[in-house]
């Protein structure tokens, strides 16, 4: 390759060399006879010439005996592993998004209002605050009114303490509340008018506390659920009515795979004491049953084994059957009822019936000897709700409220000698069509088919509520009630009944037909800010004088309003 470089590199200047002194030779004419001599200096160079030096050459060969190779040292090791073949779309991760402030939780109120009617209402809520696993806070609620009758004046108070604390196992939870409840004997004989000219006061006090614990849910087929309950209360009247009770409920339920095996337990002690009456009115129940909860059937079977002790003793054992049967889920349940049991009747629950209740009242328990009842339930969809039921009982010594004979406007209570047969239909429908409208209705028909006695005393045979809230905008948001009820009958003695009293004796009494009514009541709340709201509410906007219990008009058209603060 240098060589061949050699030859062309020296061509290629013997070829410019020659060129160049070509290029210099003169051209020769012919002298003109008038031309001068011309004198011309000629320079001549030579071609250039390299001269190359000797290679330097490496008088040192190549060892080609040295045959040693290089080996490369390898730590290595291998790994006995299953070869997957995973051909599914992994999952993707979501990014975490980045904490959210918490909201500012508001959870107590004040509120305070005042009206016609000398409307005065005042309430308050206070609570410990975010932490879900220890709750505590305390409830008070004042409200009185006074109508344009003589004495026509109510008033109640409420004071409730309660907390909570939710444990790893269990949650427990107590309660201490406090109520009052003061108002007059004003009752009036239209006809006449003043045989009540200075009504008697009267004031009911209840005090009750109460403590739970109840078992944390879990998955586990084979848990063990318990629940324990612990209720007492006293009361007492402004005359010389008292009574106390102790109840303890108890719960024990063991899931065996499908299965549930449990027992639930109840004992009430009560004790009833005015001037002429003492009553020890105790019960014991012992409910044992199975459970069957599988692929949209629910059948729970059992007994209810009820023990009288105290004033009375008896034995007594019902059934205790229930099913429900899932045909669309969500959308439509069947449901079935068999049972029985023994209604402890006390002085607590007449006067939350009935306030205007006489002294020395008789306290006997009821035997609901068998009540069947079905029906259907279920849902129409997003926000719409349904709930219709039959029911059928046979209910003995059932207790009704009668006018006194010597105190017109005092009630005692009597019971129906034998066993009444009373036959219902119940309906229930929800509807909310979007967060800002919901509307409830319930409607019942029942027919009584009285014992001993010729009317099942103060039982309307229909019965119609509905409530409805529309927001209007997130500030302005209204309300709406309506109670509708049908006529009920009373009794009223011609003559002085018997004492005791047994049966109903057809020659000393009346009946005289209480009507019914309809009450509608209408309510606003506007949202000035966070933390305080106006309120206003108009009740008995009809203002009928309509009467729930003989001689008792209740207050007509009656309005109030107020703020509330919250924080």
């Amino acid at each position: 390759m240098k060589l061949t470089k050699l030859i062309y590199t020296t061509l290629f200047f013997i070829i410019a060399g020659a060129l160049s002194t070509k290029a210099q030779d003169q051209k020769t004419t012919e002298k003109k006879p008038e031309e001068k001599a011309v004198t011309e200096e000629i320079e001549v160079v030579r071609p250039y010439k390299p001269v190359l030096a000797e290679a330097v050459k490496l008088r040192r060969s190549p060892d080609l005996n040295d045959i040693k190779t290089y080996k490369a040292k390898f730590n290595y090791s291998l790994t006995d592993r299953k070869l997957e073949l995973n051909s599914d779309i992994n999952k993707l991760q979501a990014q975490q998004l980045a904490a959210e402030k918490e909201a500012e939780l508001i959870n107590n109120y004040v509120k305070g209002a005042f009206g016609s009617s000398g409307t005065i209402l005042a309430e308050a809520y206070v609570n410990t605050g975010r932490d879900e696993a220890l709750q505590a806070g305390a409830f008070f609620k004042h409200f009185g009114q006074s109508g344009s009758l003589n004495k026509q004046i109510a008033n109640q108070q409420q004071l409730s303490v309660f907390g909570r604390s939710i444990g790893e196992q269990a949650t427990l939870s107590g309660r201490l509340n406090y109520q009052r409840n003061g108002l007059y004997f004003y009752g009036t004989d239209k006809n006449n008018p003043a045989l009540n000219p200075n009504p008697e006061q009267q004031a009911f006090n209840f005090i009750e506390a109460e403590g739970e614990v109840v078992n944390k849910f879990t998955e586990d087929p084979d848990a063990l659920s318990y629940a324990a309950k612990l209720n007492g209360y006293l009361w007492n009247d402004k005359y010389d009515a008292k009574e106390s009770a102790i109840v303890l409920n108890g719960y024990l339920n063991k899931r065996i795979s499908s299965f549930n095996l449990g027992l639930a337990a109840a004992v009430e002690f009560g004790k009833t004491k005015d001037a002429l009456t003492d009553v020890g009115n105790n019960l014991l129940r012992l409910n044992p049953y199975i459970r069957l909860q599988t692929n949209g059937v629910k059948i729970n079977a059992g007994i209810n084994f009820v023990q009288e002790f105290g004033t009375v003793s008896s034995s007594r054992i019902f059934p205790a059957v229930t099913a429900d049967f899932t045909l669309i889920p969500d959308y439509l349940q069947i449901f079935g009822e068999v049972k029985g049991d023994v209604n402890r009747n006390s002085l607590k629950q007449f006067t939350d019936e009935n306030p205007f209740l006489n002294s020395n009242i008789s306290i006997k328990n009821s035997i609901e000897k068998l009540s069947i009842s079905g029906g259907i339930k279920g849902t129409g969809g997003p926000g719409f709700g349904y709930k219709a039921r039959f029911y059928h009982k046979r209910i003995e010594d059932m207790p009704l409220f009668v006018n006194n004979f010597t105190s017109f406007n005092k009630f005692d209570v009597i019971y129906d000698f034998g066993t009444m047969k009373l036959t219902g239909l119940e309906g229930e429908l929800s509807v909310q069509v979007s967060d800002a409208l919901k509307w409830t209705g319930k409607l019942n028909f029942e027919d009584y088919k009285p014992a001993a006695e010729t009317q099942s005393w103060f039982k309307p045979q229909m019965r119609l509520s509905s409530d409805l809230m529309y927001a209007i905008t997130k500030q302005l948001a209204l309300n709406a009630a309506l109670a509708i009820q049908g006529d009920s009958k009373a009794k009223v003695y011609t003559a002085a009944p018997a004492n005791p009293y047994l049966i109903p004796d057809l020659a000393n009494e009346t009946v005289v037909t209480v009507k019914g009514f309809v009450d509608l009541g209408v309510g606003a709340t506007y949202k000035i800010n966070n933390k305080f709201s106006a309120f206003a509410r108009a009740n008995n906007l009809l203002n009928t004088k309509y009467s729930k219990y003989l001689h008792y008009e209740v207050i007509g058209m009656n309005i109030f309003g107020g703020l509330s603060y919250s924080f």
